[in-house]
């Protein structure tokens, strides 16, 4: 991509409770009520291991504790030429225990809940890139997959 602006790695957990609902947490990035749903997850911070970061991430997000990363479950790649951005997520099935307790350092995160297939569904239904791997994922248990964007809101490809 010509003027790349920067690169993102970013590290998810896919969490599920014992009714088979997955964890999302509701964001409000710019803090203007403007409120974007995903995985718990975030940027892979300057010396940490993207397992690290799934650990931190969830903890600072849910209150949860992640107890074993059970496999890699998808990497999304979206190069969003507007912001002049690369942003590549590596998403993980997880183990957890605790209870929801958010106490996210930065402020973004306004509710962290567990949602059915449905919920999911609709909750992701304007971010592309959010929700078709995920659903994919859970409708499938099909793991490993690879999927590029050329931005937010398009359609994909998926390896």
């Amino acid at each position: 991509m010509d003027g790349l602006r920067r690169e993102l790695l970013v590290a998810s957990g896919i969490l599920m409770d014992s009714r088979g609902r997955v964890l999302l947490v509701a964001n409000d990035w710019g803090r203007r009520g403007r409120v974007r749903y995903t995985l718990p997850g975030g940027v892979v911070e300057p010396g940490e291991t993207v397992v690290d970061a799934v650990v931190r991430e969830v903890r600072e997000e849910t209150g949860l504790r992640v107890m074993q990363m059970e496999h890699l479950a998808y990497v999304v790649q979206v190069e969003d030429k507007r912001k002049r951005e690369r942003t590549v997520v590596m998403t993980f099935k997880v183990r957890w225990d605790g209870l929801l307790n958010p106490r996210d350092p930065d402020g973004h995160i306004v509710e962290a809940r567990f949602f059915d297939l449905e919920e999911v569904r609709e909750r992701l239904s304007t971010h592309t890139p959010l929700s078709e791997p995920l659903l994919y994922y859970l409708e499938t248990g099909s793991a490993g997959r690879f999927y590029a964007y050329t931005g937010w809101s398009t359609r994909g490809h998926r390896v």
